[in-house]
Order: C-alpha cells, then sequence, then structure tokens
C-alpha cells in the first residue's frame, strides 16, 4: 500500500538521478526525522549540563564572597525558531545520502580520537566542545547506521515508524526536562522540594559520562556502517584504494589543522571556521574522485552543520567562557600566590 502510493510521487521521472533519494520520500523523511530528533535530544542535555555546571559555579562564588558572579544568557528554542530549525535539520538528514553522512562520521571520529588523545589533563572540557560541535555528525551516524541495519528489509517503513515513535517520545522527554531545569532548577534545588532537581543536584555530574558512553557506542556502530557502506560502491581492490587514499590524505591534514586550533581561544567564530574549513575539503575531495549526488550533499552538510551550530551559539560561548573563567582564576591564584613566595624567601 504504502509503495503504491509513493510510485506516484515525482522523483525520478523529473529530475536528475544525482537529485533523487536514495529510498523513497516517506523513508527518507521517516530516517530524518529519527536523526533530528537525536540531535535534539543531545543538544537538550548538553544544555541541561551546562547549566548545572554554570549553577554550582555561581553558588561556590556566592559561598566564598558576597559578590555574586553573572549568569549566563540561556534560552530554550521551544518555540516558533525551535520547531523551524527540528524541521531543517529533518529535511537536511532526509536528502542528505548515505556515502557523504558515512564521510562525515568517519572524519569526525578521526578528529574526536586525535583530540581526546592530545587533550591530556583538560580531557573533559574537551569533552564539552566536543559534544556541542557533534550535534550534525550525531545526526549522519544515526542515518548511515539506519541505512545499514534497515538495508533489505521488508518492512522498512514499519521500523523507521517504530523508531520515529521512540526518538520523538525521548526528544519530548528530554525538552521538557530542559524547560523545567530551565524555570525551576534553582527554587527547587535551594528548597529540596522537587526529586527530579533533587537527583540533578546530587548526581547532576554523571550527565556528561553518560552522554559520553552513549555517543561512543552510536559512533562505534556508525563507523562500521560507514566502512560497509563506502565498500559497497567499488567493484574492486584498485578502485577501493583510489578513494581511500586521497581521502586518507585529506583527513590527516583536517586532524592537523584541528590540532592547530585547539592552541587558541575557543570561541564560537573559531568552531564555525573550522567547519568551513573541514567541509571545503570535503568537497574539493568529492569533486576529485566522488559524484555529483556526492558533491549536492556536502553542500546540504554546510546547510546541516549552519542549522545546528548557529542557533546554539550560546553553548559554545558557555563552554569557551568556562574556559577562560578557569584561567582568570588560576591567574588570579598565582598572583595572590607570588607575594606569599617572595616573603618566604626574603625570610
Amino acid at each position: 500500500m504504502l509503495s503504491f502510493i509513493t510510485s506516484f510521487l515525482p522523483t525520478s521521472y523529473f529530475l536528475p538521478g544525482w537529485l533523487t533519494l536514495e529510498t523513497n520520500p516517506v523513508n527518507s523523511l521517516l530516517q530524518g526525522l529519527v536523526c533530528a530528533c537525536g540531535v535534539s535530544v543531545l543538544c537538550s542535555l548538553m544544555r541541561v549540563h551546562l547549566y548545572l555546571e554554570d549553577s554550582s559555579s555561581d553558588r561556590n562564588d556566592k559561598d566564598t564572597s558576597n559578590q555574586s558572579a553573572p549568569n549566563h544568557q540561556w534560552r530554550t528554542d521551544t518555540g516558533l525558531s525551535g520547531k523551524i530549525q527540528f524541521f531543517m535539520v529533518t529535511v537536511i538528514l532526509a536528502v542528505v545520502g548515505s556515502r557523504a553522512a558515512s564521510l562525515v562520521v568517519l572524519e569526525f571520529c578521526l578528529r574526536a580520537v586525535s583530540g581526546w588523545v592530545t587533550a591530556g589533563p583538560e580531557s573533559s572540557k574537551f569533552l564539552q566542545q566536543l559534544l556541542v560541535q557533534s550535534q550534525f555528525s550525531l545526526g549522519c551516524a544515526l542515518s548511515c547506521s539506519l541505512y545499514f541495519l534497515h538495508e533489505g528489509a521488508p518492512q522498512r517503513w514499519l521500523c523507521l515508524v517504530l523508531a520515529a515513535a521512540l526518538s520523538w517520545f525521548l526528544a519530548s522527554l528530554s525538552t521538557r526536562l530542559l524547560h523545567h531545569v530551565m524555570v525551576l532548577y534553582k527554587l527547587h534545588s535551594s528548597q529540596r522540594y522537587c526529586g527530579i532537581c533533587i537527583s540533578l543536584l546530587t548526581s547532576g555530574r554523571c550527565l556528561l559520562p553518560m552522554l559520553c558512553r552513549i555517543i561512543i557506542a552510536t559512533f562505534s556502530v556508525a563507523v562500521v556502517a560507514a566502512v560497509s557502506v563506502i565498500n559497497q560502491q567499488f567493484l574492486s581492490a584498485a578502485e577501493a584504494l583510489r578513494f581511500w587514499t586521497p581521502l586518507t590524505i585529506c583527513y590527516t591534514l583536517l586532524v592537523v589543522y584541528m590540532q592547530e586550533e585547539q592552541h587558541r581561544l575557543p570561541s564560537s567564530q573559531v568552531v564555525l571556521n573550522t567547519v568551513v574549513v573541514r567541509l571545503g575539503g570535503l568537497f574539493v575531495l568529492m569533486l576529485t574522485v566522488g559524484h555529483w549526488a556526492d558533491v549536492f550533499h556536502v553542500l546540504m552538510c554546510f546547510l546541516g552543520e549552519a542549522s545546528c551550530l548557529i542557533p546554539n551559539r550560546d553553548l559554545l560561548d558557555v563552554a569557551s567562557s568556562q574556559d577562560e573563567e578557569d584561567f582568570t582564576d588560576y591567574v588570579k591564584r598565582e598572583h595572590h600566590r607570588g607575594p606569599k613566595v617572595q616573603l618566604k624567601t626574603h625570610k
């Protein structure tokens, strides 16, 4: 019944082959909905985590001094702008093919592993920034994983409907949790009134490790799916070698560039410039060894990254401001420590 209805949709009759979807539009839309819900869950939980850290730091500052530290400007995208952003991410992830999504996943995994190895003692701060930047990459990971797991399934649309219902339920729960925390957390945590806020007050530090474990499991499945999806396009080992060699060189150069950027002050503008460089290198690579469909899908990835990062620039600013606050606290401690050391040496 579903295939009979979708057969009348103008897909391949009026559009060239590189503009058509890999599956029928209903399956693609359901797959994009699942991926957008995953991005929404990640964004909401990261906002909750950063808000809890900001609240705990403000509480500590009030305990140590009479002056209260200025709060960050937090906002929740529950209005019309949030719905438009969610719709845009859904459509973009529905249009982006599994091949381009696989390339984005492989690039992100290589960048994440190399950055985590070189982060050292600042791994927790690096993980916060990486999770904020991984929104569209998470959507691509879910997209290629769903394509790989449901490939050849006779009732693929039914599996996607169940997955979309579950992901929509989880996204709505995370959005309601975020709204509750933003509005009532300070009141409930101070008066020990709400069970949700008390649990977040006592065990809120476990939220970031839980997100990291979920992201690691998701991208582990996505890497296997990405390699399998890309290797399906080749008929011989020579073709595979001709594709993987420039891809490896391009990704290695991108990782070197990311490591150089980490020595600079982290900010939202640096992140946006990094996104342009990463996808620009992938776009040039697809012009040389890819297909026209890959080039079009990489261009759609530009829009996807912009639709995920630009509305959430406050998260990037909070993550970078926490690093700045840690640096200023270190400078103040060294400044107060200096006269004491000089006095001891003088004695």
